[in-house]
């Protein structure tokens, strides 16, 4: 059995035709979801790429070790050194080749994690330059590419995987894509530029906050980024573009099923698509995903398809950081280092566990405009955010899906906070944040110790 991972970065969970919220167009990406296993309430452990894209190698909770954010203002720890599932897989016998952005380390590469081969994007940019010198490039809005689809960052990556599914026939292999896309700035080739018209698109359920008795930092990022007299209409045109290089990315995954298929390896083979995190595109008024912890940024797709795995949507709560290493360990009979997390085998077969977790959680540190510490917690319904030094949050999921009314003022969930604080504290003690180190914050979730004034 060989494994094909495509990795998404920035692609939010509700940005996907199967999630049923939105009309946005991917055939590929549902076709999986329909024919696998689709995990509605998946989560990253840290909406950063580099922490989120470690605890995807690891299985480890990135803040325990010190990889609180991506390098460049301040170092990034890189992994304690192990044997991981890219390494077990090679020492079975599995030829592994890495596509794409790498992003999970500050030094090295792939090929010191388990990997045979790496084939980064120098070739394309090369490419790219001498073909189209004089191509216009875009601000962090985007816009829409001068470049032929074939010539896209998607298509050449889809291209070159393609190339190696091919040539990888006969032995077992494991082939990871990761794409840039559709992180900012979104730069769409046609036709999926113009596939969503602005005017007709439906915003976000998180646009329009108003930042109403919610953390000093929301408001300000909007200023950090310039953004606070944007108009509803141009953020419609930001949204548009983003689904549009969403179907672009669907689209080049395509290129790869039809790859699996035409040489007969597609039965043979286990897909998972999931992202490193999500992606705010105008909700709340904001771009990317910092100093927030709300379900724009926290939730992605996850998708697994194969032989042997259930048709099935599930409902429950998983990690595509804490969960995937115990899965692949699972389905491929390998034993990396233990995780925090848990393998999802069990629901891949259908199966619905005992004791499976009721609550989820993830955490945020800041980074570009100064340091902020965010840590949640996540139920089916109500979601609650420690920040360490600010106001909490607390949302009902169900009655506020675009988390805009902080009700941790509220004295009637007052029981309920209390009780998620609790069930924080004991989940960061195990995961070994470090902020539980002295004891000197535990009163702030232990005794519901933050005002309220």
């Amino acid at each position: 059995m060989n494994l094909l991972m495509i990795v998404a970065d920035q692609h939010r969970a509700d940005a996907l035709g199967a999630f049923g919220r939105f009309d946005i167009k991917t055939p590929n990406l549902d076709r999986l979801a329909a024919e696998g296993t689709y995990f509605k309430n998946a989560f990253t452990p840290l909406p950063v790429c580099t922490p989120a894209r470690q605890s995807m190698l690891t299985g480890l909770n990135p803040d325990s070790y010190g990889c609180f954010w991506n390098p460049g203002f301040f170092a990034a720890a890189d992994p304690p050194k192990d044997e991981y599932w890219p390494q077990q897989l090679r020492r079975s016998g599995f030829r592994n080749v890495f596509l794409g952005k790498w992003g999970a380390t500050q030094t090295g590469s792939p090929c010191e994690w388990g990997y045979d081969e790496y084939i980064s994007f120098d070739e394309y940019n090369k490419t790219v330059l001498s073909k189209y010198p004089h191509r216009k490039r875009f601000d962090w809005f985007g816009g829409t590419s001068s470049l032929p689809l074939e010539d896209s960052k998607t298509h050449w990556l889809a291209a070159r995987a393609s190339e190696k599914i091919n040539e990888l026939k006969g032995r077992p292999w494991h082939i990871r894509v990761d794409y840039t896309d559709p992180h900012l700035p979104c730069e769409v080739c046609e036709p999926f530029a113009s596939m969503y018209d602005p005017e007709k698109t439906e915003l976000w359920d998180g646009c329009g906050d108003t930042f109403e008795n919610k953390p000093y930092i929301q408001k300000q990022q909007t200023l950090s980024w310039g953004l606070e007299d944007r108009t509803e209409d141009q953020w419609r045109e930001v949204i548009a573009r983003y689904r549009g290089m969403v179907s672009q990315i669907d689209d080049s995954v395509g290129i790869m099923l039809s790859a699996l298929e035409a040489s007969g390896q597609l039965d043979d083979t286990v897909i998972v698509y999931l992202s490193d995190h999500g992606d705010t595109s105008g909700s709340h008024g904001m771009m990317d995903k910092h100093y927030i912890l709300f379900d724009d940024v926290v939730r992605v797709p996850f998708i697994f398809r194969g032989k042997g795995i259930s048709h099935s949507v599930r409902d429950e709560l998983v990690s595509v950081g804490f969960d995937l290493a115990p899965t692949l360990d699972e389905l491929f009979g390998v034993r990396s280092p233990e995780a925090v997390g848990k393998s999802l085998v069990p629901m891949l077969k259908g199966e619905t566990p005992r004791d499976w977790r009721q609550f989820i959680n993830a955490s945020s540190n800041g980074q570009q405009f100064g340091f902020f510490n965010q840590r949640m917690l996540r139920g089916h319904r109500y979601k609650y955010i420690w920040n360490l030094t600010d106001i909490d949050e607390f949302y009902d999921l169900e009655t506020d899906p675009g988390e805009k009314k902080n009700l941790i003022r509220v004295e009637e969930y007052a029981p309920v906070i209390s009780d998620y604080r609790k069930r924080l504290l004991a989940l960061l003690k195990e995961q070994g944040d470090p902020f539980m180190n002295g004891g000197w914050l535990e009163g702030q979730l232990g005794a519901d110790r933050k005002h309220l004034d």
